[in-house]
């Protein structure tokens, strides 16, 4: 780092991103990005016309996605606020309701984006330990006098809470907000975005990135209260109002109505996810229940960092977490059945 980088900073760990490597081609079940191509209605949006209005900012207020938005998930718009990619809603958040007197408290392992970003704004932290079978339980955060985050379902364990369950701590604790971030509910989980209503201190965040095929557009929202959604504007606009291109938006709208898609792609993901767990286990694998596009697996015959390594030198590439307690673990996310027969094909073939 240069002379001129911030004392404040100079400690930061930024977040590891998945590896996108350039030198072959891989089937690629390290990020949990969808198998399946967007659908036809967001080819169809994102036509030679919307290309040609690039020269135009975007709509600041992100109006007929928030629109489309609002509709699928029974909210008002004034309930919706988009961003560039969940990431960018879930910092808005960290932002917007944690300080040095309210930290932000979420499990020892989960997505590893939100210590970063406590990190990154000077907020203190409160990192609560998973039960030893990966669980989270709601009670391990009561009275913490912090802002909660959890993901729901979890990554990388992909194991889900109850809305009823995520409801306990929301009352135990109302003057704190509970964000919960569901990437993967579409998957198998139950959302809370049915509780939006009742609870003012919760904040739903969601993403097109996984469900709805648009990872590479980064495409993300967050649902709560008038008052919640009014805070993360007020960050918003104080940091980039043009945060979502014109050809995003598009794409998101699109995405959000082609509901049809939506379940086709889903309900693929859902059978393959069904398939692989089964062949794993019948390998030996230990595979925890999953509710997402992918699964945390960890094999009786070899250690989690030396079978990644063994499988990307077949051309096939998982995601593994060199940590405490997940160490032999890989999360491996759910391509195309084919894809899925490979893998599986493979680690038969190194004896995993």
């Amino acid at each position: 780092m240069s002379r001129y980088f911030t004392s404040a900073l100079a400690a930061l760990e930024p977040y590891t991103p998945g590896e996108q490597p350039q030198d072959r081609r891989y089937i690629k079940l390290n990020t949990n990005e969808s198998p399946y191509p967007a659908g036809p209605q967001v080819v169809k949006a994102v036509n030679a016309d919307a290309v040609r209005d690039l020269r135009l900012y975007s709509d600041p207020a992100c109006t007929g996605l928030v629109n489309a938005i609002a509709a699928r998930c029974g909210v008002k718009p004034t309930q919706v606020m988009p961003g560039n990619g969940s990431d960018e809603v879930l910092s808005f958040a960290v932002r917007a309701f944690c300080d040095e007197r309210t930290p932000l408290a979420y499990a020892d392992i989960t997505y590893g984006f939100y210590g970063v970003w406590a990190k990154l704004w000077g907020v203190p932290d409160k990192v609560i330990p998973l039960r030893e079978d990966f669980t989270l339980n709601v009670e391990d955060y009561l009275g913490l006098g912090a802002t909660v985050v959890i993901a729901n379902p979890n990554a990388p364990t992909g194991l889900a809470l109850k809305p009823a369950q995520i409801e306990r701590l929301l009352q135990a604790d109302p003057d704190h907000v509970v964000i919960v971030d569901e990437a993967y509910v579409d998957f198998g989980a139950e959302s809370c975005v049915p509780l939006v209503e009742k609870y003012p201190n919760l904040l739903v965040v969601q993403t097109f990135s996984k469900s709805r095929n648009l990872a590479g557009a980064r495409l993300g929202f967050a649902i709560g209260s008038e008052e919640l959604i009014a805070d993360l504007n007020r960050v918003k606009f104080s940091y980039n109002p043009y945060n979502i291109n014109r050809l995003t938006l598009l794409a998101g709208t699109a995405a959000m109505e082609d509901e049809a898609y939506f379940e086709e792609c889903t309900g693929k993901v859902r059978a393959s996810r069904q398939w692989t767990a089964q062949a794993l286990k019948k390998l030996g694998f230990t595979v925890l229940d999953s509710n997402t596009n992918f699964l945390f697996a960890a094999s009786s015959r070899m250690e989690g960092g030396a079978l990644y390594r063994a499988l990307k030198q077949e051309g096939i590439l998982v995601r593994h977490f060199d940590a405490p307690r997940i160490s032999n673990y890989l999360r491996i996310t759910i391509g195309t059945q084919q894809e899925m027969e490979t893998l599986i094909a493979a680690l038969e073939k190194l004896g995993a």
